[in-house]
Order: C-alpha cells, then sequence, then structure tokens
C-alpha cells in the first residue's frame, strides 16, 4: 500500500475513523426494533408462545427473548430460523438476524384493543379457540400457521427475494429491504475504508471498486468521515497529547488528502499545516521530528 505523503504509515482499521448516523430520541421511540418486535409479538408467533415468552432486550442485531421455562427456552431455540422468518415477513426493515432465549420473568402487558368484527372471523377461522395445554402443542401450532402463511402468500403471487428467499408481496422492488439495508451498509463501509486507506480515489475510483456506489452517498459518506477525524483530531489537541498508538497522524494523512481532494504529489508540508493548523501541525508532526531525532 502507498504510503500517505503526510506523514502517515500503514492505516489502521476504520472503526476508529468513521461514525453512523445516529436518530433523534424521537426518531428512535417510533423505530426502535424491540418496541416494534414487542408490539407485534403474538401476532409473529402466536397468541400460545406471547403468553410464554417475551423479546426484552436487542443487542448487536439480536434479540433476548425471556421464556417461561427452560424447556420453553430449548422448543423456541429449535424454531428459532422459522421465527425469524415470521419476523422478517412483518418487520422487514429491522435488522433482526438471531435470537437468543433465557429463562426469567414474563411481566404482564396491556390488554389489546378489541380487533374488528372482520379479523375477529379470520382469527376464529385460523386459530384455535382454547390455549395450548402443552409447549410442545403451542409450537407445532405455531409451525402450522407458518406453513400455512407462506402457502397463502405464494398462491397470492408473492416471490422470494433474490438475496435471502424471504417472500415479499408482488410488485416489491427487489432485493427485500432486509437485504437492501444489508447491501447499504456494506456499500458504506467500503467506502469508508477507501477513503481512510486511499483517500485520493474521488467519487471515481472509489465507485471503480464498490458496485452501485452513486456521487450523492458517496459525498454523504465523505462528510460525515471528515467531521469524525477532525473531533478525533480536535480531542488530541484539547489534550495536547496524541493518543499511545499515534492513529491521529494517520487520520490527519488521510484528512488533508481528503479535505483537499489532492493528489499525494501535490500536497506539501505547507498545505499540511494550513489544512490542520499551527498547533495540531506541531503536536503531531513536531512530535513525530523529535521521535525521529531521538532514533538517531
Amino acid at each position: 500500500m502507498a504510503r500517505a505523503p503526510c506523514g502517515g504509515e500503514r492505516v489502521l482499521k476504520l472503526t476508529d475513523a468513521f461514525e453512523r448516523w445516529s436518530p433523534s430520541r424521537a426518531d428512535a421511540a417510533r423505530t426502535d426494533p424491540l418496541t416494534l418486535l414487542a408490539a407485534g409479538w403474538a401476532e409473529i408467533v402466536g397468541d400460545d408462545i406471547a403468553r410464554n415468552s417475551r423479546p426484552v432486550k436487542m443487542f448487536d442485531r439480536a434479540v433476548l427473548v425471556v421464556t417461561r421455562s427452560s424447556a420453553w427456552s430449548q422448543q423456541l431455540s429449535l424454531l428459532s430460523e422459522r421465527i425469524l422468518t415470521a419476523i422478517h415477513a412483518r418487520l422487514p426493515a429491522t435488522g433482526i438476524e438471531s435470537l437468543r432465549f433465557k429463562v426469567g420473568r414474563i411481566a404482564e402487558t396491556t390488554p389489546k384493543a378489541a380487533p374488528a368484527p372482520a379479523q375477529r372471523r379470520a382469527q376464529k377461522a385460523s386459530q384455535p379457540h382454547t390455549p395450548a395445554a402443552t409447549a410442545s402443542q403451542a409450537l407445532e401450532r405455531f409451525r402450522g400457521a407458518v406453513t400455512a402463511r407462506q402457502r397463502a402468500k405464494r398462491e397470492a403471487g408473492w416471490n422470494e427475494c433474490e438475496g435471502c428467499g424471504a417472500l415479499v408481496p408482488p410488485g416489491t422492488k427487489m432485493p427485500c429491504v432486509r437485504c437492501a439495508n444489508a447491501r447499504r451498509s456494506e456499500r458504506e463501509l467500503a467506502v469508508a475504508r477507501l477513503l481512510f486507506e486511499a483517500p485520493w480515489l474521488g467519487y471515481a475510483g472509489t465507485a471503480a471498486l464498490v458496485d452501485g456506489l452513486l456521487q450523492g452517498e458517496y459525498e454523504s459518506i465523505r462528510t460525515r468521515v471528515l467531521s469524525r477525524w477532525w473531533r478525533t483530531l480536535g480531542q488530541a489537541k484539547t489534550a495536547k497529547r496524541l493518543s499511545r498508538d499515534g492513529r491521529e497522524r494517520l487520520i490527519a494523512s488521510s484528512y488533508v488528502l481528503l479535505e483537499t481532494r489532492l493528489p499525494p504529489e501535490n500536497v506539501f508540508p505547507a498545505t499540511v499545516r494550513n489544512v490542520l493548523g499551527d498547533e495540531l501541525h506541531e503536536l503531531i508532526y513536531g512530535t513525530e521530528r523529535q521521535t525521529k531525532t531521538h532514533v538517531q
């Protein structure tokens, strides 16, 4: 890999150089995956399973589900894939990828509003009148309900997503929302990594390496990356010291190239100082000069 011209060395991983957008509290309340999942849990897994389990926490795209007993945890773990399929069918944009089960107390929830007459008739036609007597019976009903829903959707013209195989309504743009979000996330990470490792590529060079990248998307990621890097450099300036791993030198090199949009051969020391400012420049490269002198 080519060395950056501003005192940079081989670049670090992207985790310290790229920050994703964070929603406001109001947005989070409206779109929180766990909130959406808990609200529709009974419709997703059926009343029998819902009475004996509850989604309580989400972390790293996994959902922790509390159950009434170890038997329920064991049985539901065997049905994880079916439950995930049902979740993705109802909530395709939540990003939930796995389920974990733990025995705990099931908190009572506020009773749901009575469904409309037409909905009640449909529920009576498709669901047993009495609660399941055992966990096995409840799980068997769930399997049957999932199979019946999938069969009904296929008969209604639903199609399988080319990416994950989930059924999506007729006329829905492929891939499905979940796969589209996953691909967009992968694309953003790839772009951000290239901005860090090869900031001189520009949009054209980056788009040649990242399929489907639009210029507007590139510029949006570039703006966020620059903002994150500048905050990191500002923190070092305020503290008047660099991190132990010296990552600020690497960030500064990529920052100057990305901010100026200049090719590496056209970036001179005066350019670097002008972009970073005297104090930050001396902190980063003055320390570097002192280190080199000491080694010699």
